[in-house]
């Protein structure tokens, strides 16, 4: 079993300052995944595309909207909202309000990953 505290966790910064990813299960555990709790903080805009990782995200809190690249559609996201990047879809995150968010992603990242110029993070 294994029970952590937020506090306990790796806090990793978004190096141009759009979020930051309490990174509260890692590869290192063998679960097969990773869990963190994201921050998007208020009116960024930012253009992801995992290519090497499959992403489910709920919105614990906040506003924002999701575009996916590929068609140019437009979702609300707000508290109570799941999205998952199932095809490892090209998309843009604008956040209007703080946003508070659980994302799992598959396969599970080390633990200190940003984007990379892609948008998406390495795979060792």
């Amino acid at each position: 079993m294994i029970i952590k505290k937020i506090s306990q966790c790796n806090k990793v910064n978004d190096p141009k300052g759009q979020w930051n990813s309490i990174r509260m299960l890692l590869k290192e555990e063998g679960m097969g995944f990773s869990f963190h709790i994201t921050t998007i903080y208020k009116d960024s805009n930012i253009k992801m595309h995992y290519i090497n990782h499959l992403e489910s995200v709920y919105c614990i809190s906040g506003h924002g909207e999701i575009i996916d690249l590929k068609n140019n559609k437009a979702f609300e996201i707000v508290p109570g909202t799941l999205y998952a990047l199932n095809e490892h879809d090209e998309h843009i995150l604008n956040c209007d309000e703080e946003m508070k968010l659980a994302c799992v992603f598959n396969p599970p990242i080390k633990g200190h990953e940003v984007h990379n110029q892609q948008g998406a993070y390495e795979v060792d």
